[in-house]
């Protein structure tokens, strides 16, 4: 928390810090507009401070972002979202630049959303009898945005690239394509977040691209995903599986049902590809595991809080 605050503008940082520290551990997220009070969410509810954000706000906040070097972020600022340090997430909004039909720059950015990453350590260790049985299974973390998918993912990568020598898990080696540096939380190409030491990371690199590039140049025995769901994703997954390589993933969705709804995973799913299935909610706050099933959507375990 105090890193997102030295980014902040003095008289916004000191709002924040007046929020008691028991309800400090809940915030999820700081939402600054242009013109309209700051938003803060937690336990998924927003709640308004008593005050108006200016533009001299944004513009002070923008120049801490970009250490007053706006054009050192271009290609973030072509994603929509900026990674600091800590491995926060800020997304921006605003007058969007297109040349030949994409997106070049954001531009007079009037919205941020600073997404507070948590790093809950140990929030795996209670599936892993689950998702291991002598080697790692292919498993899938579903769950609709803001559930805690992310955070679970990060600390099974942690626990399978650090191992457990008293269960007789043995560290193996953990390839993570980041494409939106939320999982290790990247700053300048070196994680921000704990893992064990057999861990490689590919910052800001598209998932599918990213996949082939790890098996050619790195040779994981476990790829770690978030939020797969494209058709490229899809033949990606297939090529690893082919490869010999483990898969852990994530992606949106309420239900195992729906998540076959979507054309790009219909094949996947139905191979039976994955062999583990984590269902997520909010129903007790993020991190609520509500359903683990099979490959054929039998249920093994329900309503299993990790956080």
């Amino acid at each position: 928390m105090e890193k997102i605050l030295k980014f902040l503008p003095k008289n916004i940082a000191d709002l924040i810090s007046k929020i008691p520290p028991n309800q400090k551990e809940e915030l999820e997220e700081i939402r600054i507009r242009i013109d309209r009070p700051i938003e803060i969410t937690m336990k998924g509810a927003p709640r308004f401070l008593s005050y108006i954000i200016r533009q001299e706000d944004a513009f002070h906040l923008m120049n801490k972002i970009s250490q007053f070097s706006i054009y050192t972020l271009e290609e973030e600022l072509k994603r929509g979202y900026i990674t600091v340090s800590g491995g926060h997430r800020i997304g921006l909004a605003g007058k969007v630049i297109l040349e030949e039909g994409k997106v070049k720059a954001i531009r007079d950015i009037s919205s941020f959303n600073i997404r507070i990453a948590k790093e809950k350590i140990g929030i795996g260790e209670k599936i892993t009898p689950f998702i291991f049985n002598g080697s790692w299974m292919h498993t899938m973390i579903v769950g609709p945005p803001q559930t805690g998918k992310t955070t679970l993912l990060r600390d099974i990568a942690r626990i399978i690239s650090t191992g457990n020598h008293e269960k007789g898990i043995q560290a193996y080696k953990v390839g993570i394509v980041d494409e939106r540096s939320e999982i290790a939380g990247c700053v300048n190409g070196i994680p921000q977040m704990s893992f064990g030491h057999r861990l490689d990371v590919l910052d800001a690199c598209p998932k599918a691209e990213g996949m082939m590039m790890m098996i050619r140049s790195m040779s994981p025995d476990v790829l770690v995903v978030d939020e797969i769901g494209r058709r490229e994703d899809a033949v990606a997954i297939q090529e690893a599986v082919h490869a010999g390589i483990k898969l852990v993933m994530t992606t949106h969705g309420a239900s195992l049902g729906e998540v076959r709804n979507r054309p790009s995973l219909m094949n996947i799913i139905d191979q039976k590809i994955f062999q583990r299935y984590i269902i997520l909610n909010r129903s007790q706050g993020p991190g609520t595991i509500t359903h683990i099933l099979d490959s054929t959507g039998k249920e093994l375990s329900q309503k299993v809080r990790v956080t």
